[in-house]
């Protein structure tokens, strides 16, 4: 069977938020410091104890929001200790990462400068698991109050007069869990009183992001939307494609081909999750003003033999592309509800976008997809159609393609293509429908990889990177493609 592909041009379905191609930064292992934190003595480039070399690469991903500082660190993390004169910074201990000492050298004004110089949104998560109500409201004066407040003359103080612009700011992380272990009842409650002092200063305007649940903890959801829906602005959902058990999660590379297809059949689950949470929205919300925030998303494997546990480092393959291509693709088909979504994390934890071993800095597959895919930022999302075969191995079935279109406003369409299959080429007719006249013509870009875990190291940085694709023909309608196994492609059609 071959896959059928029917694209209706002139049909939009949404706008896709370009908030979905969110990152995630925690004070967690390597992702600040000596991922993006060196300080200005350094050997390593840098602007102001930024590196300039991953703020250099990152801002080609056109990146829109930023999220910091966690994660589980949020709800331990304690403002005022990382601001002022850095040695005269609160050393504290990093209880869910390592146990390693944090020196909050990084802290407010460093994360808002690194925001300033990627051109991005800062997201910033509050402390409701161990910080008070005071605590946030002063946080939020600190940032963005402009007018004579002690707050805003301790930000003086420390160097800066004018407030910046915060326009998220989620109200507590994971309160399930490590913010917590609370009830939704509870939380609930607590969001409800938290949030009413996270204040709109001025002109600066505050999306409030309540903790929403963990994978497919419905209840959680429920309760949430019918206490405090009216209350908030976007509620969180978090879910991480683990291919086996939590206690061993199998390995980022040299794994069976099993786990290539569990893996990808786990990640297509994010279809249901978003499903079914959004049923549950729809109840409270029908006219969906509150957006679904997946602020925390990736692989999550074992990590790498030799370092330390708690840092969460692990590779990046062929197979996290898939997995970002594919989970990317649902995010779009659910662009009336999925507002904002980072993956987990930015630099050297989890499913990363870049990896640093001291001054070198390499690439990973899943930075290669972000690249090839922010085309579709903003875009319009146009109707597809598709009919797909099967990709089987051993137990598992899983659609060989995945697909998805959106017009961007220039005109270009672009069409972002994932073969599941790790050991076949994918056959694929395109059918395009109102384009209007115009002759147009059609460039591709594919990413594949050789093996079902390639992957790049700083001894072979450019091992999996992006090539030309030039295996298909164009006969003014339709577009017939051969996809190489285990692979991911974008093809641009352009009006002359």
């Amino acid at each position: 069977m071959s896959n059928q592909i029917t694209i209706n041009a002139d049909i939009a379905k949404g706008t896709i938020n370009r908030n979905i191609y969110g990152h995630f930064s925690e004070h967690l292992g390597r992702c600040i410091y000596e991922g993006f934190w060196v300080g200005e003595d350094s050997v390593i480039p840098n602007t102001k104890g930024i590196r300039n070399d991953v703020v250099e690469a990152l801002k080609k991903l056109n990146i829109p929001v930023l999220r910091w500082p966690g994660g589980c660190f949020a709800d331990e993390y304690h403002w005022k200790d990382g601001i002022g004169p850095s040695e005269e910074r609160k050393r504290m201990i990093n209880t869910h990462w390592g146990g390693v000492v944090e020196n909050n050298h990084f802290g407010t004004h460093e994360f808002l400068l690194l925001c300033e110089q990627l051109g991005c949104e800062p997201y910033i998560s509050g402390n409701v698991g161990s910080g008070t109500v005071q605590e946030m409201s002063e946080w939020v004066e600190y940032m963005t109050f402009d007018g004579v407040s002690p707050m805003a003359e301790l930000r003086e103080k420390n160097g800066r007069e004018k407030p910046w612009k915060l326009k998220y700011f989620g109200v507590g992380n994971e309160n399930w869990g490590c913010g917590g272990n609370m009830r939704p009842e509870y939380y609930a409650d607590l969001y409800r009183r938290y949030q009413t002092y996270v204040r709109n200063y001025g002109d600066n305007e505050i999306y409030r992001i309540a903790c929403g649940p963990n994978v497919d903890d419905y209840k959680w959801m429920e309760v949430l939307m019918r206490e405090a829906a009216n209350k908030m602005d976007g509620i969180s959902l978090h879910y991480y494609t683990v291919p086996k058990e939590w206690q061993d999660k199998g390995a980022a590379t040299g794994f069976p081909e099993d786990e290539w297809a569990i893996t990808l059949r786990k990640a297509l689950w994010m279809e249901e999750l978003i499903t079914k949470h959004s049923a549950i929205m729809d109840q409270y919300d029908p006219e969906k003003r509150v957006g679904l925030i997946v602020d925390e998303w990736g692989t999550w494997f074992n990590t790498e033999p030799g370092t330390n546990p708690g840092f969460l480092y692990q590779q990046n393959s062929i197979r996290d592309a898939l997995v970002a291509g594919l989970t990317l693709h649902i995010f779009h088909d659910h662009c009336d509800r999925v507002q904002m979504a980072n993956i987990a994390q930015i630099v050297n934890v989890l499913q990363s976008v870049i990896l640093t071993e001291g001054e070198k800095m390499l690439l990973t597959p899943t930075y290669h997809i972000f690249d090839m895919f922010k085309v579709h930022q903003d875009a319009e999302l146009l109707d597809t159609h598709t009919t797909s075969a099967r990709y089987e191995h051993g137990d598992e079935k899983l659609p060989q393609i995945s697909v998805s279109a959106s017009k961007a406003a220039d005109g270009k369409i672009h069409i972002s293509l994932c073969n599941l299959d790790h050991s076949a080429e994918a056959d694929v007719s395109i059918a395009l429908r109102g384009l209007g006249q115009g002759q147009k013509t059609i460039k591709g870009t594919v990413l594949a990889g050789a093996a079902i875990d390639s992957h790049n190291t700083f001894e072979q940085p450019n091992a999996v990177e992006p090539a030309a694709f030039t295996s298909f023909t164009w006969d003014g309608e339709k577009v017939s493609a051969k996809l190489p196994a285990m692979s991911v492609t974008v093809l641009e059609l352009i009006e002359q």
